[in-house]
């Protein structure tokens, strides 16, 4: 599974990105996607995900109210809506995929987020 992160770029402190990821194969059949972010200096870390056919949402408390992840299966595609950005939101963002929900399996090669104060 190819997965392609895209929709990164810079931004002011308030304003809002949509990252995309858009998957080789079917998103339907993915138990497991999210979106981690590394930024420089530190260790990647969970941003949100969705799981299977139920749809469930799960965010770090730092994004928390702000960001919104979401998966269109017609388009194979994974969303990360991100709004209220703040500086501390600068990092690349990952896209990941899992066929279970016990492990991320594919991930994707990166977006870069930078938010300006």
């Amino acid at each position: 599974v190819q997965l392609q992160a895209s929709g990164g770029g810079s931004v002011q402190t308030g304003g809002s990105l949509r990252l995309s990821c858009a998957a080789s194969e079917r998103t339907e059949s993915m138990n497991l996607m999210g979106w981690f972010r590394q930024a420089p200096g530190k260790e990647r870390e969970f941003v949100a995900r969705i799981r299977g056919s139920s749809g469930t949402t799960s965010y770090a408390d730092s994004v928390k109210g702000r960001f919104t992840i979401s998966k269109d299966n017609a388009q194979n595609t994974l969303y990360l809506q991100m709004n209220s950005l703040k500086p501390e939101d600068t990092a690349v963002y990952y896209c990941a995929a899992g066929a279970t929900i016990l492990a991320y399996n594919y991930w994707g090669q990166g977006t870069q987020v930078t938010v300006s104060s």
